[in-house]
């Protein structure tokens, strides 16, 4: 019986959490106005959240630990923040003058698990360690964004916007590199803790 083998599901995964984060992170920047993020809640629920989660399933598939932790984690953050943010549109819920708290804790709990995420990715290739190390600084400027002072937010939205450039650019070398079944475009394989 022929064995199945299905397709690398990390190109996919870094594609829907770069282009969710590369636009949600304008917001949090504050390049474009707070009024337009509505526009996000969709993407992060259909390509960020399940996209991305998907991806991670099929990580489970090819027995990668890493890609199975890291896009399920993360396609099951978009579900929730868009739910987050429907729920509050929607009067469902209120957080009343918690909410920059709750949600600073709710930014320091993910900026935790992502930094012991980028220690794993010290064992893979340059592209991941720098999506990481960004995706943990952006997570606690965010954090920091809501607990201490705005001014951390806005730089923790530009700080989105450069991680998401390089998770752009890791799917992209994954995509072309396997169609041209060569390296066309660098991910530093080289072992960084070398």
């Amino acid at each position: 019986m022929a064995e199945n083998k299905i397709a690398n599901p990390a190109p996919l995964g870094l594609a829907a959490f770069a282009l969710t984060t590369f636009v949600l992170s304008f917001y949090n920047a504050g390049i474009l106005p707070v009024e337009g993020e509505a526009v996000v809640f969709s993407l992060a629920l259909f390509y960020g959240g399940l996209a991305q989660f998907m991806a991670g399933m099929w990580e489970f598939k090819t027995g990668n630990t890493f890609g199975a932790t890291a896009f399920t984690s993360y396609g099951a953050w978009w579900m929730f923040f868009a739910l987050l943010q429907y729920s509050l549109k929607l009067g469902w819920i209120t957080l009343g003058e918690s909410a920059a708290v709750s949600m600073g804790l709710v930014l320091v709990a993910w900026g935790i698990f992502t930094f012991y995420m980028w220690l794993a990715t010290f064992n893979l290739n340059r592209a991941l360690w720098l999506v990481f190390l960004t995706l943990w600084i952006t997570f606690f400027l965010l954090a920091l964004g809501d607990l201490v002072a705005p001014k951390f937010g806005t730089m923790g939205g530009y700080m989105g916007i450069i991680c998401a450039l390089i998770a752009w650019y890791t799917s992209a070398a994954e995509v072309i590199n396997s169609t041209a079944n060569k390296a066309v475009l660098p991910l530093g394989e080289k072992d960084i803790a070398a």
